[in-house]
């Protein structure tokens, strides 16, 4: 069910005087962010249709834009990366580790995001993993996810670092297995102050080398006795490590784990209304306790928009990282040989999904051509069937897809309890030449799918070509 207040309805409204008054100010970035999430689920993206067998409905469904800052975007992102880490969850208890940054390092990473935040995740893992491997403590090698997370409740840049640990690790020969205390991993104090002596010490070499770049109000940072001075306080105050008691079996470490890798800065339930007085969403105040730690916070649009998208990560960067044995490398080899030594079988789920995703193959019918595929040598062309099926491991529902005139000839699509299923690829275009024969008069659309006239551009030989993006049907030679 739709919530009543989304982030996409503020920006919608606020985000085009918004983009004006701050022109020159926005990066790149942050305008592909802020167009995915107004035209997230709207005609602009194109859409499916969907229809039940049980009841015979049937109704357009518009394309999500799957960016990972959008926050209608990460409940079937989360689902799949669960489903893709319950193999990994081992029989012991779990622990949650935090490590935080001091604010001082927030303003320096605010403007150096890609380097700085890829410092976070690089000395919290040696941290742990260091301290993990020492005899005096836990003498074995551990396995750890870490999430990168760049906001506190209220949207303020505040840059941490969530763990998830497994509660003892492999022997550093490999033979055994070394348990954890039932409620204690490694002692914080070790580890904050390892913690802050590599994040210095690596953030002034990076200083040294010219990675580090200032703007604004810091630009008198980049002469390195005035960094020097900036990070000394640093070396003597106290940075927050903490660690949580450890979970209570695999299944609350994945209920956990679903609330945190995919979270983005502010979630639509926590919008309450947008007014003449502004944004009023609900925060957690964390200085307080008990039920006054639930609080209320009513902000201009203005400012709403620039917090959102203070978090918005540089392209390509991971905020979704694993260390020690569940390094991607030979994390499979890792988990195999943990189990071993505890004894534990290999979890029934893991053995179907992967034989059940072993017996699905994907086949597409509708495709859209690119620009960058025309010098590509073109396929002999290949008869295709009238429609196509497959079938869904989970419950056995059967999606049809094929070419526009099989949609419409076969029989209603069987979805499950709610009427949802996967959808039948088709673009805006598509959509609109299909929706006559698939609804029924009272539920056709008019207006945004409204198809626009073809427009051609002649080549060389004086023939007509569709525009780049736009739906072909390959043709199949006649025999002779």
């Amino acid at each position: 069910m739709r919530p009543p207040l989304e982030v996409a309805d503020i920006f919608r409204r606020h985000g085009a005087a918004w983009r004006a008054a701050q022109a020159g100010h926005v990066s790149l970035a942050q305008l592909k962010v802020m167009s995915a999430i107004e035209t997230c689920r709207t005609a602009a993206l194109g859409g499916h249709i969907e229809g039940c067998e049980d009841c015979g409905h049937s109704r357009i469904a518009y394309n999500s834009c799957r960016n990972r800052h959008c926050p209608k975007c990460q409940g079937a992102a989360a689902r799949e990366w669960l489903a893709a880490r319950e193999a990994d969850l081992l029989p012991v208890g779990y622990f949650h580790v935090v490590f935080t940054v001091p604010a001082e390092v927030a303003d320096i990473g605010f403007h150096n995001k890609a380097v700085v935040y890829d410092l976070l995740f690089r000395v919290a893992s040696e941290t742990m993993l260091t301290i993990a491997a020492d005899p005096r403590h836990l003498g074995a090698r551990i396995g750890i996810t870490a999430v990168l997370h760049t906001w506190g409740s209220a949207m303020r840049r505040h840059p941490h670092i969530h763990m998830v640990v497994p509660g003892g690790g492999i022997s550093l020969d490999g033979e055994r297995w070394v348990s954890s205390r039932p409620a204690f991993l490694l002692p914080v104090r070790v580890l904050a102050k390892l913690f802050r002596r590599l994040f210095l010490t690596r953030l002034l070499e990076l200083h040294a080398i010219g990675r580090l770049h200032f703007f604004g109000d810091h630009v008198g940072l980049r002469d390195r006795r005035a960094f020097v001075r900036r990070l000394a306080p640093l070396r003597t105050k106290k940075w927050v490590v903490y660690a949580k008691p450890p979970f209570a079996g695999p299944e609350a470490v994945l209920a956990y784990l679903s609330r945190y890798t995919h979270r983005v800065a502010i979630s639509n339930r926590r919008l309450i209304s947008l007014d003449e007085t502004g944004v009023t969403f609900h925060y957690k105040d964390y200085r307080r306790d008990g039920g006054d730690r639930q609080r209320t916070m009513t902000l201009s649009p203005d400012e709403f928009i620039r917090r959102f998208l203070l978090h918005v990560l540089p392209k390509g960067f991971h905020r979704i990282r694993h260390y020690g044995l569940l390094v991607s490398a030979a994390h499979k080899a890792n988990v195999a040989r943990a189990r071993e030594l505890l004894d534990a079988p290999t979890p029934p789920e893991a053995e179907a999904a992967g034989a059940a995703t072993a017996s699905i193959s994907t086949v597409s019918v509708l495709r859209r051509s690119h620009g960058r595929h025309r010098d590509h040598a073109r396929r002999r062309p290949t008869a295709r069937p009238a429609s196509l099926t497959r079938v869904h491991r989970d419950d056995g529902v059967v999606t049809r897809r094929g070419n526009p005139q099989s949609l419409v000839e076969a029989a209603p699509l069987r979805l499950s309890g709610d009427c949802m299923s996967k959808p039948i690829a088709c673009s805006a275009a598509m959509l609109a030449r299909l929706k006559s024969a698939c609804l029924a008069p009272e539920q056709r659309l008019t207006g945004a799918l409204a198809t626009p006239p073809r427009r051609t551009r002649s080549n060389a030989s004086g023939r007509g070509r569709p525009p780049s993006g736009s739906l072909r049907r390959r043709s199949v030679p006649k025999s002779p």
